[in-house]
């Protein structure tokens, strides 16, 4: 039996290929300069407005296929295809890394379930909608039951994968244990555990259970990150560092330490999309107490997804003094967040719709760019950045990623002060 780590010759050549391309592109002038401008946004200290399209949920649309067909070969290949495609098909503002990054395996199971799904396939045969079989039926009568959390960590495993790379590509790039957010997303979890329709009956019917559950699930994600702190798995944020969604870390307010890397020293992620449909106060009662312990773990938070955060920004999110960007979705009140952040430390992290990209075949520029004009104006004197999201098809018509992207950067010539 082949070895999953094995990688034949004739692929070898074609990831050194790709990897030689990658080195190429990360040297062009055009990369130092965002990289500089990235810094300066996070720090709070550009002016530009930054942009950038997260490309996993159509890339289906623009990858070239793979030529490799081992498994290892496949998995080096569709990384080095993939950072590549910003540059290639949108010209926005991501920068291509002049190495080969990977994350330490780890893992993170809620109250040790192991939950089913059941996808339905959409027009395209893509598995994007699904149901979760909840394992909670009655949660006055389960809450207690529940187990801790199981979680860990395979050091050994991932030095692995770093050997196999290097063997292939690592004179060329060099390969990097890449830090990254912590991601904690408290109100999915009940989701997956419950569902929705139960979340909000409970709310009412069982109201001290809710909490007891919120109590678990923020001291097992305490433990979590425990978990990375005690074993060094927690790495530095301040570069070219995945910042979850659709952004990137650089920044010098935070350390880069020699030694053990603390919660304290990274970015944090949190969202609750799930709450969108409870008022302010039950928000606050029953969730935000948890989430704001959470969010106290980590040097700077990112908050949000596409629920409207205006909802729920006072007298809840804004108490967050690590706070760096909020979630502006395209379901949120562009003026009056643009009233509640102008002149502040908050980046207006803006998620324009994808509807553009992915209800017609050409981009109705002059549609796009009224969406884009009313963000400008609502968030004038405030931190900007644009963050293209939630695009799961282009229409076969990959031209409209760069022509959105030229659209914005023109726009942002002329109306941006």
């Amino acid at each position: 039996m082949t070895s999953p780590t094995a990688i034949p010759a004739h692929e070898k050549a074609v990831l050194r290929e790709l990897a030689r391309r990658q080195l190429e592109v990360s040297r062009l002038p055009v990369m130092a300069e965002r990289a500089a401008r990235w810094y300066d946004h996070n720090d709070l200290k550009g002016g530009r407005p930054m942009v950038h399209f997260e490309v996993d949920t159509f890339e289906h649309e623009i990858m070239p296929p793979l030529v490799c067909e081992s498994e290892a070969g496949c998995t080096i290949e569709h990384q080095l295809r993939r950072i590549l495609l910003n540059h290639d098909f949108i010209g926005d503002d991501r920068v291509v890394p002049a190495t080969f990054d990977i994350g330490w395996k780890t893992w993170f199971n809620l109250f040790d379930f192991t939950f089913h799904r059941d996808y339905v396939k959409d027009s395209k045969g893509r598995d994007l909608g699904y149901h979760t079989e909840t394992p909670i039926k009655d949660l006055a009568a389960d809450v207690h039951k529940l187990k801790p959390s199981t979680m860990g960590f395979d050091k050994e495993a991932t030095l692995v994968w770093k050997t196999v790379v290097e063997e292939a590509i690592g004179d060329i790039l060099p390969v990097r244990i890449a830090g990254r957010s912590s991601v904690h997303v408290l109100t999915q979890n009940i989701i997956d555990l419950m569902g929705m329709e139960a979340m909000m009956y409970a709310m009412m019917d069982s109201p001290d259970e809710v909490h007891l559950l919120m109590e678990k699930l923020t001291a097992d994600r305490v433990a979590f990150q425990n978990m990375l702190e005690d074993n060094g798995l927690l790495l530095p944020t301040t570069a070219n560092d995945w910042l979850c969604q659709g952004s990137f870390c650089f920044t010098r307010d935070l350390p880069t330490p020699a030694g053990k890397v603390m919660s304290r020293d990274v970015w944090g992620y949190l969202d609750s999309q799930e709450t969108v449909g409870i008022s302010a106060e039950m928000f606050r009662e029953f969730f935000w107490p948890y989430y704001k312990k959470l969010a106290g773990l980590f040097g700077l938070v990112s908050y949000g997804c596409c629920e409207p955060v205006h909802l729920h920004w006072n007298p809840c999110i804004s108490e967050l003094a690590n706070l760096r960007k909020v979630s502006i979705s395209a379901w949120c009140d562009e003026a009056i967040m643009g009233e509640a952040l102008r002149g502040g430390k908050v980046i207006y992290h803006r998620k324009p719709s994808p509807n553009f990209f992915s209800e017609d075949r050409e981009l109705d520029a002059a549609a796009f760019s009224a969406h884009i004009l009313k963000t400008l104006k609502a968030a004038r004197g405030c931190r900007l950045e644009f963050s293209f999201r939630d695009i799961y098809t282009l229409e076969g018509n990959p031209a409209k990623l760069r022509q959105a992207a030229e659209i914005v950067r023109n726009l942002i010539d002329s109306h941006w002060e």
